[in-house]
């Protein structure tokens, strides 16, 4: 059996009552009655009541609040525990924790409650040794069971008491929390072990035990803010580690202290509210938090304003809800035209606000003024004056200066501009300035100093936005304007503009058309207008310079190409003498009424015919005219008297008014071109005639009436001249082909006759070239020349001594025979005549380059650059140079140098 001793944390009572109160009621108060009663059914189900905690406290206060550990069960009101979820293992008994508070109490008491399934012995109670005991009496001792039909009574067992220990404990550590030992330690040696959260799994080594005497400490001070309990099971083994007891639960508590402030969410918090609001309006809300037990008076927060500034126009115009830290208005006047913003101080204390006690911190609140419309726009002025000169669009008369109190840029500032009387034609409007607010007051019609000298505008100024209630309009939101005209010289207006009149075309020149005269409008200064012409593009017409009297210069044509649908358009220029000068422009607009003086002209001009006559074989034609009705069509079509031919072979009918066919008279003409004269008249008054050509191709046709190949060839009717034209050609050519054949055949024979070989100036043989002086190395500059030199003549090496030879020498033996060239011979044997040629040369040890050891002089010493000779190179082994015998005869000295042959 078990034996416990606990060391209460709270001052050593044997009471799991945790104690929150204000500092005068900060003791330790016993738990005055708890009791439970265990019993549960068989198999539970939500919703289904289970047990009944009974509670009664000191002060007999029956308003108590239950709050379960375990969101499985909950405790109704009236102390009955209820199932509210499923509980899917019922092996073991169920163990939870019970909160008891009073609502108009901050006491806090708690109890563990521990269920067993009705009808099912607990393991613990099957041997004498098994369960929890204690040598001092625990809550079990209020613990009770009560019966029914279908509950029977459950053997009592040990529930462990949850252990309290406060945060942040200053020790000494490590502490002893409870004592715990199996009543088997006098037969059995026992060692004991905890295991859990805190002890020997993360956060580990904050709880110990000591192995023999079974006393659990505590390590280290504690944070309730990073840990609010620990769940524990202690274990109780024998030497050989087999188990004594079954493992008891033990619940640990962090007691909250106040150990930390509140804290804002923002250091700084803004706000506003409307000016002129009333009191009692809401402005803003502060929040600020608390890591301490929120349960408790460590994290009960309340709020209070430390310090307003400005104090405008009272201290205190804001206040704060303690407790959810809301700000309103408690006075009237805010007005942003004079404070547009305030800055509070805001204060957040916990343990309830109890200065004394608690921890304090504190954030600023930035109130602005929200601005309302309750200033009128006011012009500065009662009256405004400008000047416009007349005729000018889009100029700005004056500037209507306004000042508005209200927010700047915003449409409460924002002026608009309403001209109320004094403008009946609407020549004035009046634009806002978006930088300055200003009125432009602008010219958007042209004025006229004849007309009027003066204008006497009543302006009206107001916001985008209405006034705010209970605010009237400023008188000195209205204000005269007073605009003289200026008179300007004006130029000078033609009455009609344009002008159109009406003239038949073909009028001489010099014949007087119309006077196109201009106005000044100037009525108050006498000027003189004088004209010029400005535009004509046919250069027909002439003006008068002092009284605008147009004139022919040509004959009008309607058929000119600068005449557009009859009328012809010249622009004339009308100019004073004021000063500046000014001038205007007028445009004449002639309407050319047409005569017959254009003759009709024959279309097509081409055709073709069958040289059989067909009725399907002619040819339609008809006329164009440049002239308009009534002197167009219908055309007359006649064929003329002379010569006679064309009336004996070919005849007109007439289709319509506009249309004829030309067709063969006769059965059979003879293919070929014939140009037949066709007279043509139009319907003018008096009539105008033409006669015109038309090329008619006669041709044999086909079954369809077309003309065929041969047909084509015979009606194209070739001349003398051309046929002789076509012969000359054929003999040009032929004698070019003659000629370049001739001129082949001879350049033939010369090839033949040439030498197969070149000069032997020209022979591309090898040579022995002789070229400048060279010196010597770098470091040798005395050498003698002529033994790097060619020699002249091979006197001197007949007479030289048996030795090495120093230069590149001819040898001195007979000279071999080279094949010589056939006097003509056959192309096919050229390339035996080269290969015999080849052989020679490479058989002949006198052709150049001679077979000869090389001396040469020495060069100095000192270069950088290694050897290249291949002379004092050493090989490893034997090397087979049998293959030079195959290089030809050059390389026999080499290859018997190196193979070891024979001599020759």
């Amino acid at each position: 059996m078990w034996q416990i001793w606990i060391i209460s944390a709270e001052g050593g009572k044997n009471c799991t009552q945790r104690l929150r109160h204000n500092a005068k009621s900060r003791a330790s108060q016993r738990l005055c009655c708890v009791s439970c009663t265990f019993t549960a059914l068989f198999i539970p189900f939500p919703s289904a009541p289970v047990s009944t905690v009974k509670f009664e406290s000191c002060l007999h206060n029956r308003e108590v609040v239950f709050v379960s550990s375990d969101p499985a069960f909950s405790v109704r009101s009236d102390g009955s525990v209820y199932v509210e979820q499923e509980v899917a293992n019922l092996s073991k008994p169920v163990q939870f924790m019970v909160t008891a508070r009073g609502l108009r109490d901050t006491r806090i008491w708690e109890t563990t409650v521990k269920l067993a399934v009705a009808g099912h012995a607990n393991p613990r109670h099957n041997a004498k040794t098994n369960g929890w005991s204690s040598s001092e009496p625990f809550p079990r001792k209020h613990l009770r069971s009560s019966s029914s039909n279908s509950l029977r009574r459950q053997k009592r067992d040990w529930v462990i008491p949850p252990i309290n220990v406060p945060e942040n404990s200053r020790g000494p550590f490590p502490q002893m929390l409870v004592r715990i030992r199996s009543d088997q330690d006098v037969t059995v040696g026992i060692r004991y072990s905890i295991t859990g959260a805190g002890a020997d799994q993360p956060p580990s080594d904050i709880y110990s035990i000591d192995p023999v005497n079974g006393k659990m400490f505590v390590t280290k001070p504690l944070d309730r803010e990073e840990r609010a309990s620990y769940h524990l099971r202690a274990h109780a083994v024998d030497m050989n580690g087999n188990q004594v007891e079954n493992p008891i639960d033990l619940y640990i508590y962090v007691i909250d202290m106040n150990d930390n402030r509140p804290e804002f969410q923002n250091q700084v918090y803004n706000g506003s509210v409307d000016e002129g609001s009333k009191p009692g309006s809401s402005v803003m809300q502060v929040t600020a938090g608390d890591a301490d037990d929120f349960t408790t008076a460590n994290g009960m927060v309340r709020y209070r304003i430390l310090s307003q500034t400005p104090h405008n126009p009272i201290p205190n115009m804001f206040t704060i809800n303690s407790e959810t830290g809301d700000i309103i208005t408690v006075a009237a006047g805010l007005d942003r035209e004079k404070v547009s913003q305030y800055t509070i101080i805001v204060q957040a204390t916990d343990m309830e606000g109890n200065l004394n006690y608690g921890l304090s911190n504190t954030a600023t609140a930035l109130i602005s003024i929200t601005d309302i419309n309750d200033n009128p726009p006011e012009l500065t002025d009662k009256t405004f004056s400008g000047e416009v000169p007349e005729n000018k669009v889009n100029v700005v008369v004056t500037n209507l200066t306004v000042v508005d109190r209200d927010q700047p840029h915003s449409v409460n500032w924002n002026a608009v501009y309403r001209i109320a009387s004094g403008d009946p034609s609407g020549h004035f409007t009046v634009r806002t300035n978006p930088v300055t607010n200003e009125g432009m007051l602008t010219v958007v019609k042209p004025v006229d100093f004849e007309m009027n000298r003066a204008f006497m505008l009543m302006v009206v100024v107001s916001n985008q936005a209405h006034l705010a209630s209970g605010i009237q309009s400023s008188l000195s939101s209205t204000a005269g304007v007073t605009i003289s005209v200026q008179d300007v010289n004006e130029p000078p207006v033609f009455p009609v503009n344009p002008k159109l009149i009406r003239f038949e075309e073909g009028v001489p020149a010099g014949t007087t058309l119309t006077v196109f005269s201009a106005q000044d409008p100037d009525h108050f200064i006498h000027q003189t207008v004088r004209y010029s012409k400005l535009s004509d593009p046919a250069n027909w017409l002439r003006i008068n310079r002092t009284n605008g009297q147009i004139s022919t210069m040509a004959l009008l044509d309607r058929e000119s190409m600068y005449v557009k649908n009859n009328v012809y358009e010249a622009t004339f220029l009308a100019f004073d003498n004021g000063a500046p000068q000014a001038s205007g422009t007028g445009t004449l607009q002639i309407y050319l009424i047409d005569v017959n003086d254009n003759a009709p002209v024959l279309m097509p001009r081409e055709g073709q015919v069958c040289e059989r006559a067909r009725p399907a074989s002619r040819v339609n034609i008809t006329a164009s005219d440049a002239d308009g009705d009534p002197n167009v069509g219908p055309f007359v079509f006649e064929l003329p008297s002379f010569p006679a031919s064309v009336r004996r072979n070919w005849t007109v009918s007439r289709l319509n008014g506009d249309y004829a066919q030309l067709r063969l008279k006769i059965p059979y003409l003879e293919s070929g071109f014939y140009d037949i004269p066709v007279f043509v008249s139009d319907s003018g008054n008096p009539p105008l005639s033409n006669r015109s050509v038309i090329r008619i191709k006669v041709c044999p046709c086909d079954d369809n009436g077309d003309c065929s190949a041969t047909g084509a060839v015979a009606a194209a009717g070739l001349g003398t001249g051309a046929i002789i034209a076509i012969l000359i050609c054929i003999i040009i050519l032929l004698t070019m082909v003659l000629i370049f054949v001739m001129w082949m055949k001879r350049r033939e024979k010369e090839r033949q006759a040439k030498p197969l070989l070149i000069d032997p100036e020209d022979d591309v043989r090898d040579n022995i070239l002789k070229y400048d002086e060279e010196g010597g190395g770098e470091e040798d500059q005395d050498y003698d020349l002529s033994q790097l030199q060619q020699p002249e003549s091979l006197d001197h090496i007949i007479n030289k001594p048996a030795g090495v030879r120093r230069v590149d020498e001819r040898p001195v033996i007979a000279e071999s025979q080279y094949p010589v060239r056939p006097s003509l011979p056959h192309p096919g044997d050229i390339g035996d005549f080269i290969i015999d040629g080849l052989r020679a040369a490479d058989n002949d040890p006198t052709a150049p380059p001679y077979d000869s050891l090389l001396v040469f002089d020495y060069e100095g010493s000192g270069s950088t650059a290694g050897s290249v000779s291949s002379l004092n190179s050493s090989s490893s082994g034997d090397q087979d140079y049998d293959y030079l015998n195959d290089w030809g005869p050059r390389f026999k000295k080499l290859a018997d140098l190196y193979g070891g042959g024979e001599e020759n």
